[in-house]
């Protein structure tokens, strides 16, 4: 781990205790480890404190009380569940704010209905998605984008993007976001839109908690379906394997009768087999492996058509309709009929051993250059290393379901990849991961393939730039004006690069 050591005086400190918010304010050696470490267990930063704020106003009185008090030198983070990999929700020396405290029966799940926007919710940013989902489905209606795991803050994924396999046809979750109540790095509080403080807006959505601390977010909900036909499609060819699931993507329009719900797909090795053979009856287990042994490296293809009473009778026809024609392996097609809250929490509840670290590595490729990624990496790496025992995800999206006036980069391509490798190590071997990491980010940089870190890690100011392109200059000037002191997020190491 990366170990930082307490600051040697407390004179900032004993200066927040003269704040009304003094109370909840803690040093405690549990609650300073807690906001000390992540899901990644891989870095490790000290704050000087822990803020476990009642109200969204708690916040608000922190942060403009560093903004005004050039004295206190302090950085503010808010910290979810801390479910990132590289300490990004972390403030060496400074003050971390625990969302989760926040009061949820002020600043839960509230439904509403106008005659414009239809359904939708205003939801604390502190709550968990899977809380959101539970209290949307009682009047019936649910989010249309979601991400894989649902116990993450929304805070938390709105200031990323939300990806998972409804992505192609409804946007991230970032695309289905109507307005915000945002703490600003200044400690104003302002409500933000399309129309009413729209920079904030854009810039908050995917702007890696930048700006400003999301305390609320209106979100778009559809009609909630009852089940899933959940169906996965084996592939030893890489070609029909991109080619099927870009036709798969291609039919997006959100009320498309013929579309499926959700897309996503993966690599399916020997190594790896524990990620994904679950989903399989054990009595196909020796014939995948005996698949899998003799192509070594093989392609799956995940997707799902939802479906309610109302259209029970024809989701079979449809399904089959939509899946005519693949190329997948003969008699390699799995079908499962599932609950609709038991597929979207097929990531389980447990986020692993206490003592496992999480070096992943996210990636957008360009569809131009997967065959070429799939070649150089998935082959000449991933297969010759063979050390790769977690979920590699791999699953196309459609450039037009994202807005680029969010902070969020994604290639300049109509269709590009997510690829994520979801790697899990002991505390003493995450370097071997991590050195494969940067073989995987080196081979791109060598062959010219732009890809975009999702959940980015750089250090520099160059990569971020780099990172960003041509929405560069805006994030800075957003910078300037809601955070001039670059309070907040300092873990994300873009303004606060030591």
């Amino acid at each position: 781990m990366v170990c930082q050591s307490r600051p040697l005086t407390n004179s900032p400190y004993d200066k927040l205790l003269s704040l009304p918010i003094a109370d909840e304010l803690h040093i405690d050696p549990e609650s300073i480890h807690e906001a000390s470490v992540d899901y990644g267990l891989i870095v490790r930063e000290i704050p000087l404190a822990v803020l476990r704020p009642s109200y969204p106003e708690d916040i608000a009185t922190l942060v403009a009380f560093v903004f005004n008090e050039s004295s206190v030198p302090l950085t503010i983070s808010a910290r979810g569940c801390g479910h990132s990999v590289h300490g990004q929700a972390m403030a060496r020396h400074g003050v971390v704010v625990d969302m989760t405290s926040l009061d949820d029966k002020r600043h839960g799940t509230t439904m509403l209905w106008s005659q414009s926007l239809g359904h939708y919710a205003d939801v604390g940013g502190q709550q968990l998605w899977i809380n959101v989902l539970e209290e949307t489905l009682k009047h019936g209606v649910a989010p249309v984008s979601w991400t894989d795991y649902l116990y993450l803050t929304v805070g938390g994924t709105l200031s990323n993007a939300g990806i998972s396999g409804e992505t192609f046809r409804y946007g991230p979750q970032i695309s289905n976001v109507y307005e915000m109540d945002v703490i600003t790095g200044t400690g104003h509080f302002l409500t933000c839109s399309p129309h009413k403080n729209p920079q904030l807006f854009y810039s908050v959505l995917g702007g890696l908690g930048q700006f400003g601390i999301i305390t609320r977010a209106r979100i778009a909900l559809g009609q909630a379906p009852k089940r899933a036909k959940w169906v996965r499609m084996l592939y030893s060819d890489f070609s029909a394997f991109t080619m099927d699931h870009e036709r798969l993507i291609s039919r997006n329009g959100r009320d498309q009768g013929e579309a499926l719900d959700y897309v996503e797909g993966m690599l399916v090795m020997r190594r790896n087999s524990d990620s994904w053979i679950s989903f399989f009856s054990p009595s196909d287990h020796q014939r995948l492996m005996s698949l899998v042994t003799e192509h070594e490296l093989l392609y799956c293809i995940e997707v799902a058509k939802f479906y309610d009473g109302s259209t029970q009778s024809t989701a079979d026809k449809d399904l089959e309709m939509i899946l005519k024609d693949l190329r997948h392996v003969p008699e390699f097609l799995f079908q499962k009929d599932v609950d609709y809250v038991d597929f979207l929490s097929r990531a389980g509840v447990e986020q692993g051993p206490q003592n496992e670290t999480h070096p992943w590595l996210n990636l957008f490729v360009p569809k131009s250059r997967i065959a070429d990624f799939n070649t150089g990496v998935f082959k000449n790496i991933v297969l010759k290393k063979n050390i790769t025992t977690g979920l590699v995800l791999i699953y196309p999206m459609n450039h037009d379901k994202w807005d680029d006036r969010m902070s969020a980069a994604i290639p300049d391509e109509d269709v590009f990849y997510a690829v994520g490798f979801l790697h899990s190590s002991g505390l003493g071997d995450w370097q071997e991961f991590d050195l494969q990491n940067k073989e995987v980010l080196l081979f791109c940089e060598d062959n010219g393939i732009k890809v975009k870190q999702y959940l980015p890690n750089y250090s520099t100011e160059r990569e971020w730039m780099e990172h960003f392109g041509p929405k560069w200059r805006t994030f800075q000037e957003s910078k300037a004006q809601f955070d001039p002191k670059m309070l907040l997020s300092p873990g994300q190491r873009i303004f606060n690069h030591n």
